[in-house]
């Protein structure tokens, strides 16, 4: 193929067309790049002109600024150079008159010693004096007991123990009818005041007393029914005596039941049930299991209900379930002859108003005096003494600190160190010595008696002790001739003593000391 040929052919012709196209867009380039970058270096020039112009500006303003902050941190502080110097110029007045008083005062300070040494030699001289006149006084003396006891046939020691046993003498005496006078007025007092107090509470509240018993007796329709309890091979009451707890006692005495038992409770339910099974007519083994069950959840609820009135009458309020619960057990508990819930009722009343008459807390003296026998509910179950078992109960339940004192201190197991303590104590005696509040064996009131009169005998000079108006006051006759007037109210206090430290009693004993001279002649 020749040349011609081959220039003039389409494919030829096209790649001369595209490098013509690439030659021209090329240069079409060049020429918009050469035209931007002196439209770039117009604006850079433009930019940093605009910059010079900023920066001048910006540089003058600061110029300004520093200018006036300088002349502004000047003038401040020419005004604080001025006050400083105003003040400096002050501490030195200041000074100045601080010296000038120093001055004076150091002027004064040596006037004042001055003085001082004048008096000093003065009492120094008056001291000499005062040894001379000692001395003097000495010799005196010692010529004046030489003579004394070549008149007197005495020595110094001789005289000195005479002269202090006739001291010792008129001051006994004189001590004697003082603390006579002194107690009578004290005791007036206070007995007139504790009278008035005691008698205001035991005339406010007095609850009636119950025998104490560990029986009860149930009467029968008929002396046939004994054999019906007996039951076939004495089974009915083996069945009673195991699901009620209590011994039930068939003798000769006619028409006739006997239930024994320690716990009230138990007893209770023992006789509730059987009554209940006697007017029934039908007693058997399974009849008495089941009346027996019915007459304890019967029991639970009158107790609760026992507990829940005596709160309320006396106005007791967030007293935990458990304690309520134990509060009506007492109604079934009985100590010296006495109901313990109407004990325990009669303490709080007591105590509460022992507690309004000297501004305490009635309701913590209420609550104290109502719980403080708690103990004797769960006598036969828990171990320990009655006050530890109460405060283990009190404290178990979450009552209050002083409840729970005053529970533990009530029988004076620990010493009360709060007043709702001695409260609970005193309403407690008042309600156990309350006449027919409890009943007392033959045999202890007559040992409480005699040692009462043996503990008054014990004493030097008394011939005879009689104790009467039930222990409640012991008089004491003594020989005139080994005891005086002014002994008789040391002796009487010194009985008591001897008492209230060997003796425990409730309530108060009066100790009356007698002393009478006669004189006796026969005419033959």
């Amino acid at each position: 193929m020749s040349l011609k040929t081959v220039l003039l052919s389409p494919q030829f012709t096209l790649i001369g067309i595209g490098l013509i196209c690439l030659g021209l867009g090329y240069l079409l380039r060049r020429l918009i790049s050469e035209r931007d970058i002196r439209a770039s270096e117009v604006r850079v020039r433009t930019i940093i002109q605009t910059a010079h112009t900023q920066a001048a500006k910006i540089r003058r303003e600061a110029e300004i600024a520093a200018k006036d902050y300088a002349n502004k941190a000047r003038q401040e502080f020419n005004q604080e150079s001025q006050i400083r110097r105003e003040e400096i110029a002050n501490l030195d007045r200041r000074l100045v008159q601080r010296e000038a008083g120093m001055d004076s005062k150091v002027d004064l300070l040596d006037e004042k010693e001055r003085k001082l040494a004048e008096t000093a030699q003065q009492l120094a001289a008056q001291e000499d004096a005062l040894v001379k006149k000692q001395e003097e006084l000495n010799t005196l003396v010692q010529e004046e007991r030489t003579r004394l006891q070549k008149l007197s046939g005495l020595s110094a020691e001789e005289a000195k123990k005479l002269f202090l046993e006739r001291l010792n003498t008129e001051l006994t005496h004189e001590a004697a009818g003082l603390i006579r006078q002194k107690y009578e007025e004290v005791a007036a007092q206070a007995d007139q005041r504790a009278r008035e107090l005691v008698t205001q509470a035991i005339q406010k509240c007095a609850v009636d007393a119950v025998n104490e018993t560990t029986v009860s007796v149930i009467t029968l329709p008929s002396e046939e029914m004994k054999g019906r309890i007996i039951g076939r091979e004495g089974r009915n009451i083996r069945s009673l005596e195991m699901a009620t707890g209590v011994d039930v006692v068939i003798d000769e005495t006619p028409e006739t039941v006997t239930l024994s038992g320690f716990d009230p409770i138990k007893r209770e339910v023992a006789r509730i049930a059987l009554e209940r099974l006697i007017e029934d007519g039908r007693i058997h083994p399974s009849r008495v299991e089941e009346v027996v069950a019915k007459v304890k959840q019967e029991m639970e609820t009158t107790v609760k209900d026992a507990g829940e009135q005596a709160t309320a009458e006396l106005g007791i309020h967030n007293l935990h379930p458990e304690l309520v619960k134990l509060v009506g057990k007492l109604k079934y508990r009985t100590s010296y002859g006495q109901n313990v819930l109407q004990h325990a009722k009669e303490v709080a009343y007591l105590a509460g108003y022992l507690a309004a008459e000297l501004k305490l807390d009635v309701n913590i003296a209420k609550r104290a005096g109502l719980l403080h026998d708690i103990a004797k509910a769960v006598s036969q179950e828990m171990e320990g003494t009655q006050a530890e078992v109460g405060m283990q109960l009190l404290k178990k339940y979450g009552e209050k600190e002083d409840v729970i004192h005053a529970v533990e201190a009530h029988h004076q197991d620990i010493e009360a160190h709060s007043p709702y303590a001695v409260l609970v104590q005193a309403a407690d005696a008042i309600s156990a010595a309350r006449p027919g509040a409890r009943r007392e064996s033959l045999d202890n009131y007559v040992k409480r008696l005699e040692k009462l009169e043996q503990a008054a005998k014990s004493f030097k000079g008394v011939s005879e002790a009689y104790a009467i108006q039930a222990g409640r006051e012991v008089r004491v006759m003594v020989q005139p001739d080994q005891v005086d007037d002014a002994q008789t109210a040391a002796l009487a206090r010194d009985i008591t003593k001897k008492i209230q430290a060997t003796t425990d009693f409730p309530g108060q004993i009066k100790v009356t000391v007698i002393r009478e001279l006669r004189a006796t002649e026969y005419a033959r």
